[in-house]
């Protein structure tokens, strides 16, 4: 029994961190940095206008699109009876009333205005803290890649230093050293076109949130999930702003079309009027009553909302389904970048000790120009390539806490 208490407590832990949120990992600008530039983000802005307007809408919905109506009537009557006409008014103040249950339906629907609205802002985060943490994270990579290319530049040099002092000893032609010096050259252009873009993605970072990323930020170790994949696809389906965008869309075209089938019984226009007659000697006070029937067009109308409300309904499965493929795309993504890391880690490694072994050969004269060249390249590709790896894994990573809103405050939209 306590075996079975203990595993349900180690599988509970990870909900429970995730209903509260997590620091976000080292490698990530930290939590009140990023919210607030996620919400200087034009998009969240955009969003939050809309939950302002949706508002507006509720209230508007809530007091009817039914007003009063002053309506006044002049009149001059000639009577036989009298030499002087007969001036007459009319005054009528008169408003619809809804019936039929419709103003609580229109209630209802302003509050799926705000919530749909609500969801729309969500969504606007989660799409901004997704492009905060690629654009971060490009930086970051770049960064190194910069440094990684000054590292196979400084190597190349080397190399250029090691085959001259083997030309001066008699020992390599000027074949080789322009073969060397060939080879700082292009090291060179890969640095430049590293620097290139490098300055883009912190152009890129800055124009959209106005954010720098830290002088002393860097890729670091990717660490397993701490939670299994169910428990996180759960939190993913839960979380998932698309598909409350849809939820609330649905609700609205079912309570739209509820709207229009209570509209089927037309709302009645019910007044007050006063009018004075016979010279004045005459005063009326009364109230008026118009009923108006309503026809096919009401019947059709409302055929036509239920059934957009039947594709909306749709449109939510269909929402669901496509967020649960990608949620697990996205957690297969994770997986295999953490492992594709682990190995081109492990290669990066061996080709750079290569590549010192050699070029401590060639400085010894025990190795030729050729094999030095190659591993000098063949160490530099292993190390991008291992750089490239640990982004991925990084960006992944990232992903999967952003998806199940963990970080940033994401998990109180």
């Amino acid at each position: 029994m306590r075996r079975v208490l203990r595993v349900i407590a180690v599988l509970a832990m990870p909900m429970a961190a995730q209903s509260q949120g997590l620091p976000p990992p080292g490698w990530l600008p930290p939590a009140a940095q990023a919210g607030a530039w996620i919400e200087r983000d034009a998009s969240v802005s955009l969003a939050r206008h809309g939950t302002a307007a949706a508002d507006h809408a509720a209230q508007a919905l809530a007091a009817g699109g039914h007003e009063w109506a002053l309506r006044l009537q002049a009149q001059r009557r000639q009577l036989q009876e009298g030499p002087s006409p007969s001036r007459e008014w009319q005054v009528h103040l008169e408003t619809p009333l809804r019936v039929n249950g419709k103003a609580a339906l229109d209630r209802q629907l302003g509050d799926v205005e705000r919530e749909l609205a609500r969801a729309q802002l969500g969504e606007a985060r989660h799409e901004s803290a997704r492009a905060l943490a690629d654009l971060w994270l490009a930086v970051l990579a770049a960064r190194q890649r910069e440094a990684l290319a000054a590292q196979q530049l400084a190597l190349a040099e080397a190399n250029l230093a090691a085959v001259r002092q083997r030309r001066r000893a008699g020992d390599a032609a000027l074949l080789d050293e322009q073969q060397a010096q060939a080879d700082v050259g292009e090291s060179q252009r890969e640095l430049i076109v590293v620097r290139t873009a490098l300055g883009k993605s912190r152009v890129a970072l800055q124009t959209r949130f106005g954010a720098e990323a830290s002088l002393d930020g860097e890729l670091a170790d990717v660490d397993e999930p701490a939670w299994a994949e169910a428990a996180w696809l759960g939190r993913v389906l839960e979380e998932a702003d698309g598909i409350k965008t849809r939820q609330a869309q649905w609700q609205r075209a079912r309570l739209t079309a509820a709207r229009a089938r209570a509209d089927r019984v037309a709302d009645p226009v019910v007044g007050v009027f006063t009018a004075s007659e016979a010279r004045g000697s005459e005063r009326l006070v009364g109230l008026s009553l118009t009923l108006p029937l309503g026809g096919r067009y009401r019947e059709q109308r409302s055929l036509q909302l239920s059934r957009e409300a039947d594709m909306a309904e749709a449109a939510l499965e269909q929402m669901r389904r496509e967020v649960e493929q990608q949620a697990r795309e996205t957690w297969a993504d994770a997986a295999g970048s953490r492992e594709r890391w682990r190995l081109s880690r492990q290669t990066a490694a061996l080709a750079s000790e290569n590549a010192r072994l050699i070029q401590r050969a060639y400085a010894l004269g025990e190795a030729d120009l050729q094999s030095l060249l190659l591993a000098r390249r063949q160490s530099g590709m292993s190390s991008l390539a291992a750089l490239e790896a640990q982004a991925d894994a990084s960006r992944w990573a990232a992903r999967l806490l952003i998806d199940a809103h963990q970080i940033w405050g994401l998990e109180h939209d």
